[in-house]
């Protein structure tokens, strides 16, 4: 296995990653995406990629800046494929974007991951992280107002 940074020509087996971390999105969404992301100097996908060339998984890594805090990094997605997981693409993975972090001073890095994935919360303490808050998420759909 060998882990790298996502070309478009990965967008079908990221999509159905994608899937698979319970977020449907087809081949064309994926590579829109990830166009305008791939033009985003502090941020980008790694793919771990098997021996036979197929992927089983993917990361999203980025750079965060805030007014409040110092620069730190985030990891915005993470799947390892079904078949694939305890296999060390996960921790493959989670290097990747640590040594990246590094890369562009970012002495923290940090992952949100919802409280029904219940097998990620042990997965991220082995790899040293800790619980540092809950929080709700709130969304509102942004209309326009009409006068």
């Amino acid at each position: 296995m060998r882990v790298r940074e996502m070309t478009v020509v990965d967008a079908a087996a990221v999509a159905a990653l994608s899937g698979q971390l319970g977020y449907p999105a087809s081949a064309q969404q994926i590579e829109e995406r990830f166009r305008g992301l791939s033009r985003e100097p502090d941020s980008t996908v790694f793919v771990a990629e098997l021996d036979d060339g197929r992927l089983a998984g993917w990361l999203h890594v980025l750079a965060r800046r805030f007014l409040e805090l110092d620069r730190y990094t985030e990891i915005a997605g993470l799947v390892v494929d079904a078949g694939a997981r305890r296999s060390g693409v996960g921790k493959a993975l989670i290097t990747a974007a640590e040594t990246w972090a590094r890369e562009r001073g970012c002495s923290t890095v940090r992952v949100r991951s919802n409280m029904r994935r219940v097998e990620a919360k042990p997965f991220y303490e082995r790899m040293g992280y800790r619980v540092v808050k809950t929080q709700y998420v709130f969304e509102k759909t942004a209309r326009q107002e009409t006068e």
